[in-house]
């Protein structure tokens, strides 16, 4: 099991910026790939980015590439998404998961409970 614990959401007016961490503990998180995703009300679940165990490799969506930046520090089991820039559109529920793969071909095996991103025009 690995349990994931998202912080750092909340309101920003539009332009702002935020940095969302992902706290996962639990069996070995360096074993698995990780990704951000985010629900806004009404839609489906839409992938962000994902990053590899090791870090090197990212991959965004078209809607947030240029803005958004995954990253990780497997030291301190976490995995984090900048957002700048940031517009009303933004507005969702963001989920941090562990899993594998890459990109569009991510596998989510585990998923945290979300934390709520507000964006004011």
């Amino acid at each position: 099991q690995v349990q994931l614990v998202e912080s750092g959401g909340g309101l920003v007016q539009a332009g702002g910026s935020l940095r969302l961490s992902c706290a996962a503990s639990g069996r070995t998180f360096t074993s698995y790939a990780m990704g951000w995703f985010r629900q806004a009300p009404g839609k489906e679940r839409q992938f962000l980015a994902t990053i590899t165990w090791s870090g090197p490799s990212t991959n965004y969506a078209d809607s947030v590439k240029g803005r958004f930046t995954i990253s990780r520090d497997n030291a301190k089991n976490t995995v984090y998404l900048q957002m700048n820039r940031l517009k009303p559109e933004d507005t969702a529920v963001y989920y941090c998961s562990a899993g594998s793969g890459d990109g569009l071909w991510f596998s989510a095996t585990y998923w945290g409970q979300g934390t709520q991103v507000t964006v004011s025009s």
